[in-house]
């Protein structure tokens, strides 16, 4: 399926299902292909959160300052907090 980057904006969500089923999507800008929103490998799909805080926390070992700031929960809560 083609679809041009303003049809995209205005059917995000149904463009996003239809890749979650396995259809590629392919998005246009002035009628050449710019990207292409496709299906999700299983394991990401599935939310494997060991995985992901495990990949951060070697992020965070490899780059991080030393400095003692918010947890990501905390940031989490604080933007929770704001929206009410």
């Amino acid at each position: 399926m083609i679809k041009t980057l303003k049809e995209s904006k205005a059917k995000l969500s149904e463009l996003v299902e239809r890749a979650s089923r396995g259809e590629d999507v392919l998005i246009t800008v002035r009628g050449q292909v710019k990207a292409r929103l496709t299906r999700a490998p299983a394991a990401e799909r599935a939310g494997d959160t060991a995985a992901w805080t495990a990949a951060l926390e070697r992020l965070h070992d490899d780059h991080g300052t030393g400095k003692v700031t918010l947890t990501a929960e905390q940031i989490v809560s604080e933007d929770r907090a704001d929206r009410f």
